[in-house]
């Protein structure tokens, strides 16, 4: 059941997609369909990803409420994460709303890597396509005529690493001398670095169409922090 609702609410849409705006964009460019449909799904989801970054940015800004909580039930965990939620509660803050785009996003990758794959498989069926969608096996899977989006890219994987970093950069605050030797302050480091490097290493083997929806994601996501850094500066907490 949940592979046949995985096949027709996620991998044929995504595919028929891909070939819809492939047909129709001027250039017949797969690149440009790819990058069409990421800011497609991401304007879909640009509520929930909004929230999520407010929430990350209005975490920071109670940083110090939340180090002191952390002191003061230092030795009670139970009473810490008591305090800690009420916290949250109090400021309208969901700590786990940071994980939900991610969430929602990596079905979207595995179906989008499962269109490349048939694509270069050779496993595309006409009874994939709606009726609506024009599909023809005479097809060229390439962004500007020059890279093959259906192989890896290692470009784009390090463009999309590097994004990434600027990306966490952004949301990281800078620690007090006090806080530099924090363990929370040594571990927001550490993933700063970590987790573009584990973009570029993922990416480095996957199909190149995965990199560019990753980049494109990630500089749509840039501007949006932007926004949201910039409305904080100016007008301090949102409300």
């Amino acid at each position: 059941m949940f592979s046949i609702a995985f096949h027709n609410l996620l991998y044929r849409p995504i595919l028929n997609s891909l070939f819809f705006l492939y047909a129709y964009l001027p250039g017949h460019d797969f690149g440009v369909a790819i990058i069409f449909l990421t800011l497609f799904v991401k304007t879909i989801l640009f509520p929930l990803s909004w929230k999520s970054i407010k929430s990350q940015k209005a975490i920071q800004e109670i940083q110090p409420k939340i180090k002191e909580i952390q002191k003061k039930f230092k030795n009670n965990k139970e009473e810490q994460a008591k305090a800690l939620m009420e916290l949250y509660k109090k400021e309208g803050i969901n700590p786990f709303s940071g994980c939900l785009p991610l969430l929602i996003q990596l079905p979207i990758l595995i179906a989008l890597f499962l269109a490349l794959k048939s694509l270069s498989g050779g496993g595309l069926k006409p009874d994939l396509f709606y009726s609506f969608v024009p599909f023809s096996s005479d097809f060229s899977p390439f962004f500007l005529g020059r890279i093959d989006l259906t192989v890896p890219f290692f470009p784009l994987a390090i463009l999309a690493g590097v994004f990434q970093f600027i990306q966490s950069k952004m949301l990281v605050s800078q620690p007090s001398s006090e806080e530099q030797n924090d363990i929370s302050q040594i571990m927001q480091k550490q993933s700063l670095y970590f987790f573009p490097i584990f973009t570029i290493m993922i990416l480095w083997k996957l199909p190149a169409a995965i990199g560019l929806y990753w980049l494109t994601s990630t500089l749509f996501s840039i501007g949006q922090q932007y926004l949201i850094i910039r409305n904080y500066s100016i007008n301090g907490k949102e409300n």
